[in-house]
């Protein structure tokens, strides 16, 4: 029998991480140690009382029957809480909240609910991989805009709009950034709400950092008035609480989203497991200094990595948020792209990062860093990346003139 040829596989890119992951696998195999500060997995443990809890529930057989795909009445009242105490936001829990597997299942269940095959759908580029592909994998055509220093987002979103044929359906955003670690004021959204509504465009939020910041707090969109209108906003539990293999998040926003959402996910889950939900209800409704404790702990160790590159020879911003640092290439690496960098960072720093280009091409200048090790890892990581930067000191970066030899 011939290979298939599924339509679907066909639109989806070769991973560009597996090459780096394939790599990590085998130095790990041979036995060297490899600092991984690639994949957003964080490496704390959830909170005692959100542990405790799940045991708790788990305990009493009843929990063990299939749950609800939206979430259970007690969870949707605790997120509506969150929002009223964080943003000053009041939501309704029965219309204006759905509880989803992560806030990745809740926008790739979305992306199938409204979105017809040719739908035109504004991305950010670089961006977090699940915001392009939901849509495509649900038939849509991507229209990428370029995110990044120097860029005006609101100019580039107006510009794609009225050259998009058809008009763009919706906006995906991502703020504070994965992976570029950019935050936006209150500002930003009111301009955004504003011309979706002029354009008749969903736009579809994703603050799964809101909890991770170390200066303002980010905003919701969700702030805004008249955002009920076109907004929906995705989160998660898996970084605020450290919890990310509990895979618990929500929507929240525009009722008509929310039942669309709420709708397909019927035909597609019974919701988490139950205590699992009883769990993240003590999480949001119990005491948060455990959330001070989990930022202070990336703070540090944002802190350790940034300062600590800047002092090796690696200039890089320091991020205000999230739990990653991007990091455009050191200069005497600026023509060998973000892929083959990272893998010369693992063969010979023994430094796993991810590169930028695995999320468009627009970061194929950058690489991230995830802040998932302790402070005393990050401190070898920069001393081998320092080695690894004075060892190839007299690198020079390939030459627009044709022909030109690179010197290692």
């Amino acid at each position: 029998m011939r290979q298939p040829d599924f339509h679907r596989m066909r639109r989806l890119p070769p991973y560009v991480f597996a090459e780096v992951n394939e790599m990590k696998a085998t130095a790990r195999a041979a036995g060297r140690d490899v600092i991984d500060l690639g994949m957003g997995n964080p490496d704390g443990a959830t909170p005692a009382h959100i542990v405790d809890k799940l045991t708790e529930t788990v305990r009493n057989g009843k929990t063990h029957r299939y749950s609800t795909s939206r979430g259970i009445p007690g969870l949707r009242r605790a997120l509506a809480g969150y929002y009223d105490r964080r943003f000053g936001v009041p939501l309704d829990p029965e219309t204006e909240i759905c509880v989803t597997l992560g806030s990745k299942e809740g926008l790739a269940n979305l992306a199938q609910a409204i979105t017809a095959p040719g739908d035109t759908i504004l991305v950010p580029n670089p961006s977090y991989p699940i915001h392009a592909f939901g849509f495509i994998i649900a038939g849509a055509s991507i229209r990428h805009i370029p995110i990044g220093p120097g860029v005006d987002l609101l100019r580039e979103i107006a510009h794609a709009t009225q050259h998009s044929v058809p008009p763009p359906t919706a906006i995906v955003l991502n703020f504070p950034s994965n992976p570029t670690a950019q935050a936006v004021d209150r500002k930003f959204f009111e301009e955004i709400v504003a011309f979706a509504k002029q354009h008749e465009i969903w736009v579809l939020s994703d603050i799964a950092y809101a909890e991770i910041y170390f200066e303002k707090p980010p905003p919701s969109i969700l702030e805004v008035e008249g955002a009920f209108d076109v907004a929906i906003e995705f989160s998660s539990l898996s970084k605020t609480y450290s919890m990310p293999g509990w895979r618990i998040g929500f929507a929240a926003g525009n009722r008509h989203l929310v039942r669309a959402l709420t709708r397909i996910k019927s035909y597609l889950d019974y919701g988490a497991f139950t205590p699992v939900q009883v769990a993240a209800t003590a999480a949001l409704n119990g005491p948060q200094d455990c959330v001070e404790e989990i930022r202070e702990r990336y703070r540090q160790r944002r802190d350790v990595l940034v300062e600590g590159l800047n002092a090796a020879g690696w200039p890089l911003p320091s991020p205000t948020a999230t739990m990653f640092a991007w990091a455009p290439l050191p200069p005497a690496f600026s023509d060998v792209g973000s892929l083959e960098f990272a893998k010369l960072l693992l063969e010979e720093a023994n430094v796993a990062v991810s590169p930028g280009i695995g999320f468009g091409e627009h970061g194929d200048g950058f690489v991230r860093l995830a802040l998932v090790e302790n402070r005393h890892r990050l401190r070898q990581a920069v001393r081998n990346i320092r080695a690894f930067l004075q060892r190839h000191g007299n690198r020079t970066p390939l030459a627009t003139t044709p022909g030109t030899e690179v010197e290692t």
